[in-house]
């Protein structure tokens, strides 16, 4: 490696952990979207929900080993469900099988290997009883979606963002 890019390997090189709910559905992560699953019948990965390989201490590890400097983990996807111990929602890795915060666990295990920390929070929630149902929601083609949007409010929906985003920071 050349002496510029060792620099870049050595400075910018980090890793981007993207998983959540839909990890348990096993095709990928806008299968909501895709297949135009509904609240109801998406339950089911929420209820077994327990990722018994998840090991942030080992992940760290070897992040750390590859030389990394930081990493990027989803907290929140589309489908809105929290992989921490949210306050705003009972959607959350805590109510489920798992059990627990999984983001807490992962900041501690990357912290404690020297690693800075990032996290990747969708704008987007399709589980919010507030979030409109727009082209790219999974209810988008359901017959009484215009039905389903009347009382959907996104200025409510913006605030529990944002009381999320300040959860996480």
């Amino acid at each position: 490696v050349s002496g510029d890019m060792e620099w870049f390997v050595r400075d910018r090189f980090g890793m981007f952990i993207h998983w959540g709910l839909y990890a348990a559905a096993a095709r990928h992560e806008w299968v909501r979207h895709a297949e135009e699953i509904p609240n109801d019948a998406y339950e089911k990965y929420f209820k077994t929900f327990d990722p018994d390989l998840y090991d942030p201490k080992a992940w760290a590890r070897a992040a750390k080993a590859a030389g990394m400097r930081y990493f990027v983990m989803t907290t929140k996807h589309h489908e809105g469900f929290c992989l921490w111990d949210s306050d705003e929602t009972d959607y959350k890795a805590p109510n489920t099988p798992a059990g627990r915060d999984l983001i807490r666990e992962a900041v501690d295990a990357f912290r404690a290997e020297g690693l800075k920390v990032g996290f990747y929070y969708s704008l987007i929630d399709w589980h919010h009883p507030d979030f409109t149902i727009d082209p790219l929601h999974p209810l988008r083609n359901h017959p009484d979606a215009q039905k389903m949007n009347a009382g959907r409010d996104m200025a409510r929906y913006r605030e529990y963002m944002r009381r999320q985003v300040r959860e996480l920071l």
